[in-house]
């Protein structure tokens, strides 16, 4: 084998490659021989079929086999000789290859740009945090109340029916004159305003009073799920029973043993501890943000032109997705292509960040044995499994059957573990905030560039969600 370079410039190396036509035949050759031992044809005892007529039956098959395998080995042996650290997979091109003569193929390859992270322990961050609002665990406490309300017999029987009330109810419901299946029942508890009946029903019934009898006409929606009775004009006869007042659950132990816990005092600590996670996480979010942007402002050095042209194309199309999405615009039939988006240089200005940051986090896992253990992905995939319930399995199975999307797993795990050591080294100041700053949004323009918390999908103009994107904390993995 012969390695030529043809190219070096900056990042960008190429080579030719030229590997003799007798080694490729020394290694069909070699191949089927091994193959000869155990085969057997019409004619020929097995292990007895001559390699030569094995080699104008099997030869262009194996021929096949044996060039992608000499490709890979030479390739891979031009980068160990010349000491290349590869960012992608190299280019591969063959230029001459025919029976009996010399493979002759090109190599074009990125390299891992050569750089030496910064002195992390010089790194100063604020870390932003809140204590947690008593009020906001009231207010939690409210809203279960409400989820959790109840009903009592309302004692006057002057009073009339009015919205949120419970009404029990016998009804029999009658299309053309005769009972039609399913229309009628007794002692149903109905709340007026729930909208849990068709149009019209529950609107009907209010003002009436209890021991009331009445009649409601109804049309059933042109979409109902039962054909005889879509689009049908109905006429319910319903006796109103008994009217219940709603009200809020008393904000007692009986309200936590129904939120699953023994007591109140359980119960607002729940609350609590939930409400710090959430607030732990923003703060969390927010550091990494300020950690990231001090580290691509810390660092220059050049990126491989091939993995920033690919990633400007992925943030323009993510950034035209979102704008179609904010639009209302139709997604492609199925079938049909979506036209490429024009990429910008603000697009390859958020590329070179990305990509930029996604190589410098590389680098620091690999001078600092950072991996990505199996224990930590099992963790990962049994959080993501968790959103579908009764699927987990499938979910399983789906990641582990798809690298792609094992690596989609690995990566952001990758990157906290990176950003986790990076903190380490770092100062770190806590700064008392209140709740609304640490949870304000970044797209406000008071909002400073290092605030960040994972981002929102909103309508915005096209410039301004680029600017968004630029500031996420999202970075490609090399």
């Amino acid at each position: 084998m012969q390695a030529t370079e043809t190219l070096s410039e900056g990042l960008k190396r190429e080579y030719k490659i030229v590997v003799p036509a007798s080694e490729l035949d020394q290694k069909v050759t070699a191949r089927l021989k091994d193959a000869a031992k155990t085969m057997s044809l019409p004619g020929f005892r097995p292990g007895k079929v001559p390699v030569s007529l094995l080699k104008q039956r099997f030869g262009k098959s194996v021929m096949g086999e044996v060039l992608e395998e000499t490709v890979n080995e030479s390739s891979q042996k031009t980068m160990t000789d010349n000491e290349l650290r590869p960012v992608m997979q190299p280019q591969i091109e063959i230029v001459s290859f025919d029976e009996g003569k010399d493979l002759e193929y090109t190599m074009a390859v990125e390299l891992f740009p050569e750089f030496e992270p910064m002195d992390f322990a010089s790194l100063s961050l604020e870390r932003m945090v809140a204590d947690i609002d008593e009020g906001e665990v009231d207010s939690a406490l409210e809203r279960l109340s409400e989820a959790y309300k109840e009903s009592q017999p309302v004692k006057s029987k002057a009073r009339k029916a009015k919205k949120d009330d419970v009404l029990v109810i016998d009804f029999t419901g009658r299309l053309d004159g005769e009972e039609f299946p399913g229309g009628k029942a007794e002692d149903y508890n109905l709340e007026l305003g729930s909208g849990t009946f068709i149009p019209g029903f529950e609107d009907q019934l209010i003002g009436s009073k209890a021991g009331e009898e009445k009649d409601v006409n109804v049309t059933f929606p042109e979409d109902y799920g039962a054909e005889n009775l879509a689009g049908k004009e109905v006429v319910f006869s319903v006796v109103v029973k008994e009217i219940r007042e709603t009200a809020p659950a008393a904000i007692d132990d009986e309200l936590a043993k129904k939120a699953g816990k023994e007591t109140l005092d359980e119960l607002k600590q729940a609350i609590r501890d939930e409400q710090g996670k959430e607030y732990g996480n923003y703060s969390r979010a927010k550091l990494k943000r300020t950690l990231l942007d001090a580290l691509a402002d810390g660092h220059s050095f050049e990126v491989p032109a091939g993995m920033l042209e690919a990633e400007a194309k992925a943030v323009a199309k993510s950034l035209q997705d979102e704008a179609n999405a904010a639009e209302g615009v139709e997604p492609p039939a199925e079938g049909e292509e979506a036209p490429e988006p024009e990429v910008t240089d603000e697009h390859r200005e958020i590329a070179e960040r990305r990509v930029r940051l996604g190589l410098l986090l590389a680098e620091v896992g690999r001078l600092n044995n950072i991996e990505v253990t199996p224990d930590d992905v099992n963790k990962a995939l049994m959080s993501e499994a968790s959103r579908y319930p009764g699927q987990e399995k499938m979910v399983m199975d789906f990641y582990r059957q798809n690298p792609q999307m094992m690596e989609q797993i690995k990566a952001p795990i990758f990157e906290d573990k990176v950003c986790d050591y990076v903190i380490e080294l770092a100062k770190v100041t806590d700064k008392p905030v209140s709740i609304e700053e640490l949870m304000r949004d970044p797209d406000e323009e008071d909002a400073p560039k290092a605030e960040a918390k994972p981002a929102k999908k909103k309508a915005a103009p096209k410039k301004k969600a680029a600017k968004k994107e630029a500031a996420t904390e999202e970075a490609p993995e090399s």
